[in-house]
């Protein structure tokens, strides 16, 4: 989530299951992963922008199923990671405040760092295939 939330997340009965946070970083792209669990269905979704009136009202955006097991688990590990930042990550309360999140162990974890450092060594996996 970046910029104005209108959702309030934590309260009983409503949204007591609905975290949201805001991970600034180094880079202003970010991820447009939903992702939506009901018993044991799951669906995960990808779109274009964020789901704000400024861009559903007068453009055109998309967002698209993610069905395939491996992109989906992909997309999940991403989520995770994001959940897990204790660096960038800011987390909002039922209240409406945002929280700035702590290192919880003895290396404080970065969303950004840790898909570089993959997405690096899968490049240079395939540079020496």
């Amino acid at each position: 989530m970046r910029g104005i939330c209108c959702l309030k997340p934590g309260l009983e009965g409503v949204s007591d299951n609905i975290r949201v946070a805001s991970i600034v970083g180094r880079f202003l792209e970010h991820s447009r992963i939903y992702a939506f669990e009901r018993g044991d269905e799951q669906s995960v979704w990808i779109g274009s922008a964020d789901l704000m009136p400024r861009n559903l009202d007068t453009r055109v955006e998309l967002m698209t199923r993610v069905r395939e097991h491996a992109l989906r688990d992909d997309l999940l590990d991403t989520l995770e990671r994001c959940f897990g930042d204790d660096t960038n990550a800011w987390e909002l309360d039922a209240h409406g405040t945002w929280r700035r999140r702590t290192p919880q162990g003895p290396e404080p974890r970065s969303v950004q760092r840790e898909l570089m450092l993959g997405h690096a060594a899968r490049a240079a996996e395939t540079v020496s295939a």
